[in-house]
């Protein structure tokens, strides 16, 4: 491991990132898909298929829970060389060609196998969760300012038909974050099976509108192939068209399931990254600028190493176009008590969720229920919990 050696006022510096080898992790996910088929041939038990999101929601937990957290910053005179460092880089390269080797594998596999209908549903969970992560990958990608970087991003999303991601969540997502008007931050007393389908829709809807938008500011109209999100959607289309070509219709189900479980992973993270938070509303109608304070993170090392650094999102939202290996943690940004794994269970059960997260929400607004971000349908209820009026 390759040390980083710097003069720093006067003084000679050595720094060694020691996540660099471990970073090697994330791509043990687009490998999954095989991991499933040895242990079920190993073992004979069809529930192996669905080691996916078992690897979700049971093992990430308990890897977080026994190595913890890692608080720790590259030094700022490291960081320059660290981001020069294509060796990060052809991490997130080598995801996509793993992705889709599992991908097209898989659905030879269901194809030419009789399998039942329990071990096929869990094969196409397992590899919706190599899409589903996939995105995160995308994410890092999507945020450079390299062409080929945004345009691997969209390969990447096109297993899930979320092309449109890569648009929404920078132009829109970030602009709106922890605001009522952004559709992918949840608000307090909304459940994740609430926000699923308004945030599904509402993303699309905005990909599409910052699209048009931005085509008519050219004198151009939507129906084009240099629509971003046209283009990318069009990815999925001729993904999706040539499995059922080569494999038949019946793999129609497939592909749908495995796509619906992938986004449903990034909405349930959207679901839980800006939970309850909301910035402050000016006179003038404009927000005040995104802090830490802003989104929830988390120091949990595993799921940093397989999620590229993205529960650390106070800093990526400020500064987005930061690559993975030298985001910060900040000690004003609201903590989750777990790593990703843990908290998407409990998002799934809306009880567990709302007695472990709106205290820690309140407690972030010292108990002012009125700088939240409530949601509109509930307000009235929820105000009346806290003392506070309706109209408040």
């Amino acid at each position: 491991m390759a040390a980083i050696t710097a003069t720093v006022d006067g003084e000679v510096q050595t720094y060694r990132d020691r996540r660099k080898p471990l970073y090697l992790l994330s791509l043990v996910v687009p490998l999954l898909t095989f991991g499933a088929r040895r242990e079920v041939e190993r073992w004979g038990i069809d529930l192996l298929w669905y080691l996916g999101p078992i690897w979700v929601l049971v093992l990430i937990p308990i890897v977080d829970t026994l190595i913890g957290t890692q608080k720790e910053n590259a030094p700022e005179w490291a960081e320059e060389a660290m981001e020069r460092d294509r060796w990060y880089r052809y991490l997130t390269y080598l995801y996509a060609p793993l992705q889709y080797l599992g991908f097209f594998w898989a659905c030879w596999y269901v194809a030419s196998h009789d399998l039942s209908w329990f071990a096929e549903l869990g094969l196409a969970l397992t590899v919706g969760t190599v899409g589903g992560i996939g995105i995160a990958n995308a994410h890092e990608l999507g945020h450079k300012k390299a062409r080929i970087e945004r345009w691997w991003a969209k390969v990447v999303l096109a297993q899930t038909g979320y092309g449109h991601f890569e648009i929404e969540h920078n132009r829109g997502h970030h602009v709106r974050v922890a605001t009522p008007e952004d559709p992918a931050s949840a608000r307090f007393g909304e459940s994740f099976w609430a926000f699923f389908p308004r945030s599904v829709v509402g993303a699309a809807r905005s990909g599409w509108e910052l699209e048009r938008k931005r085509l008519a500011f050219q004198g151009k109209g939507p129906w084009r192939w240099d629509n971003d999100v046209l283009n990318a959607w069009a990815m999925s289309v001729l993904l999706f068209g040539g499995v059922v070509v080569a494999f038949g219709p019946r793999m129609i189900p497939f592909l749908v399931v495995q796509a619906v479980f992938g986004f449903s992973l990034l909405e349930v993270v959207n679901y839980l990254e800006h939970y309850g938070l909301q910035r402050e509303q000016r006179p003038d109608g404009r927000y005040e600028r995104v802090r830490p304070e802003h989104s929830w993170n988390s120091d949990h090392i595993a799921t940093n190493l397989l999620l590229y650094g993205l529960e650390r999102h106070s800093d990526h939202h400020a500064n987005p176009t930061r690559r993975y290996q030298v985001l910060r943690t900040f000690d004003e940004a609201p903590q989750l008590p777990s790593g990703y794994g843990t908290m998407i269970g409990l998002a799934y059960c809306t009880p567990l969720w709302r007695r472990v997260m709106d205290p820690k929400v309140l407690a972030v607004y010292d108990g002012d229920i009125t700088r939240v971000n409530v949601d509109p349908r509930k307000r009235d209820r929820i105000y009346a919990r806290y003392g506070v009026p309706a109209t408040a």
